[in-house]
């Protein structure tokens, strides 16, 4: 069922959700690296689940174990894919045999039954599954490393959870060191007190049996100006198209977005002006991207992510078996809210987008 992503590299993720394991081949990745272990695990841990209460409480440790392309010293191979393992170890599969007769609302159940006349693997989600980013994480992390040696550098947020709305970065100035300090929290927002809020409406959602969803602010900078096409090979299509992989992305914006249709020109417009010898603009409604070039400012986009669809609460479905409407009440372990996990997962996507990119 993989289908690749990418031009110059091509990256395949393989497996379910409750497989023995799920698998990784990155082709096109440029030779001689050397992987930073340490920080590859550490940004793994951040969409690890299992590690707070406001996440799934399903355990695993989603250590990455290297198959091919890296050799004893960690550097990355000539020529060679690089091939990546993640063994489940905490599967609870008899919690979704249900599946196959109620599909659940708002998750793939349905279409992929239909799809695959019931021939599909469905346990917790399956290849569906937003289990499967954990290997995204993993190729994210190896671009967004080498992007950093270029010294182009990626930061995420939350930026919202239902209602409640953090700080946005600088548009025009991301402030590099307070982004970077943004990645050692355990709740990554720029205000502390906007996460202690924030961490509230989770758990109010979580003891009513439901669930809410939020927005992913990112920020890239130090970018060349005039990366891109026109068209279809635009910055903003390639990553967005990374992004929609991430399960339960339901919309992307780039710059001030769906805004700038409620402006005058005069208004949006970001003019230019120098500073020194560089051209900057004064504003940047633009999100760093004109015509699908970038024009040297920040890349500034935003990813919203739906509410967890499991949820404790009773919700209507079919029995595809009977033909009938009945009820349904979904058990297990879910998260009353995928943003905190997803922040690392946004990251990684527009780094696998960007450096796919800079290989043109």
């Amino acid at each position: 069922m993989s289908v690749p992503y990418g031009n110059n590299l091509k990256l395949y993720i393989d497996g379910g959700s409750h497989d023995e394991k799920i698998t990784m081949r990155l082709e096109g990745f440029p030779k001689g690296m050397v992987i930073d272990t340490k920080a590859l695990y550490a940004f793994m841990q951040r969409r690890a689940p299992g590690t707070n209460k406001w996440s799934t409480q399903r355990k695993e440790k989603d250590e990455p174990v290297f198959l091919l392309g890296v050799d004893e010293n960690t550097h990355t191979t000539n020529g060679e894919p690089i091939e990546v393992a993640i063994f489940n170890s905490n599967q609870h599969s008899s919690d979704y045999s249900f599946i196959y007769d109620t599909p659940r609302p708002s998750h793939a159940d349905y279409a992929a039954l239909m799809k695959y006349s019931g021939n599909v693997d469905l346990r917790g989600g399956g290849h569906f599954s937003g289990r499967l980013t954990a290997l995204m994480c993993v190729a994210g992390y190896l671009c967004k490393q080498y992007l950093e040696e270029k010294g182009i550098k990626i930061f995420a947020h939350i930026y919202s959870i239902a209602d409640c709305r953090d700080d946005a970065f600088n548009s025009v100035n991301v402030d590099a060191d307070m982004a970077h300090k943004i990645a050692e929290k355990d709740f990554p927002t720029i205000s502390d007190s906007v996460a202690e809020r924030m961490k509230e409406v989770i758990e109010s959602a979580r003891l009513e049996g439901d669930s809410v969803g939020g927005i992913v602010e990112c920020a890239v900078i130090n970018l060349p100006v005039g990366l891109g096409e026109h068209m279809f090979a635009g910055i903003e299509g390639r990553i967005a198209s990374a992004l929609y992989s991430i399960p339960a992305v339901k919309a992307v914006e780039f710059g001030n977005g769906i805004d700038c249709a409620r402006l005058k020109g005069s208004e949006n417009n970001d003019a230019f002006y120098y500073d020194g010898e560089n051209v900057k603009t004064k504003t940047n409604n633009c999100g760093g991207v004109i015509g699908g070039m970038t024009n040297g400012m920040p890349v500034l986009f935003k990813a919203a992510f739906k509410p967890t669809p499991s949820i404790a609460k009773q919700q209507d479905t079919i029995s595809l078996k009977n033909k009938e409407n009945v009820k349904l009440t979904i058990k297990g372990r879910h998260d009353p809210c995928i943003v905190p996990r997803a922040v690392p997962v946004v990251e990684a996507a527009a780094a696998i987008a960007l450096c796919d990119i800079i290989l043109d």
